[in-house]
């Protein structure tokens, strides 16, 4: 089950887990891309389904779940950001990005776990941000939500791994997706960001997926409540001075 699978990560996983042998159920609010992600895994010679979800609204989440086999993967990947000082956010602002980004995956994750936990398998994967970890001016509402989700998975991880459940998180850096699609319109913003990365450019969606293979597969099947930072160094570097050698 790939939630969000109609663009960016969501869909260059869900080609990638079909590429290694995965039935992929494409999930996602633009149910013409999710089309159009399951034509190209067809295509492939793979197979897939997809469904219309709003992951913001509960019974549409009641009803992807309840139309389904259990799944034995789960990737959760929308996430919607609002750039703007902290004082300049209003209620309604920061409840949108919390409806997105925390709260969805609260109630994918809550809903997807039972099912698993009553079978004794699974593993389920959010994608997080570095701005769990790092943030900047104009991220308070997006960080905040991305460290929530962090947490959440850990606390989760904890709670279900005796029923032999997985629960991990990915913190992916600077990524070419349509949500980053205005920074790298300006070509500033764009290289500035490129530069705090030690490789020294933003990540293609495809270099996520080995992340998101590596979570569901049995290679990784002694790792849960863990994050799995793919953010091109940039966490290992951020704020360094470069002195002249």
């Amino acid at each position: 089950m790939v939630v969000g699978a109609g663009s960016g990560i969501g869909r260059a996983s869900a080609l990638a887990l079909a590429s290694f042998g995965a039935q992929v159920h494409c999930a996602d609010i633009d149910g013409e891309s999710a089309a159009d992600t399951v034509g190209d895994i067809v295509g492939q010679g793979g197979e897939a389904s997809a469904s219309v979800t709003d992951v913001t609204d509960a019974r549409s989440v009641e009803s992807l779940i309840g139309s389904l086999p259990v799944p034995d993967v789960v990737l959760i990947t929308p996430a919607i950001n609002l750039r703007r000082a902290m004082f300049d956010l209003t209620d309604s602002n920061l409840q949108d990005i919390l409806d997105v980004n925390l709260v969805a995956p609260f109630r994918l994750l809550r809903d997807f776990a039972r099912g698993m936990a009553s079978r004794g398998a699974g593993s389920l994967i959010v994608i997080s941000s570095i701005r769990a970890f790092v943030v900047e001016p104009g991220q308070s509402a997006y960080a905040a939500s991305k460290a929530a989700v962090l947490l959440m998975v850990r606390t989760l991880a904890g709670e279900i791994g005796p029923a032999g459940v997985r629960v991990n998180a990915i913190a992916p850096g600077v990524v070419e997706t349509p949500l980053t699609a205005t920074i790298r319109a300006d070509e500033g913003w764009r290289d500035a960001y490129a530069a705090k990365t030690a490789l020294r450019r933003w990540a293609h969606v495809d270099e996520l997926v080995g992340a998101v293979v590596y979570l569901a597969s049995d290679a990784s099947s002694y790792v849960t409540g863990s994050c799995l930072v793919v953010d091109g160094g940039w966490t290992a570097i951020d704020g360094r001075f470069d002195p002249p050698l």
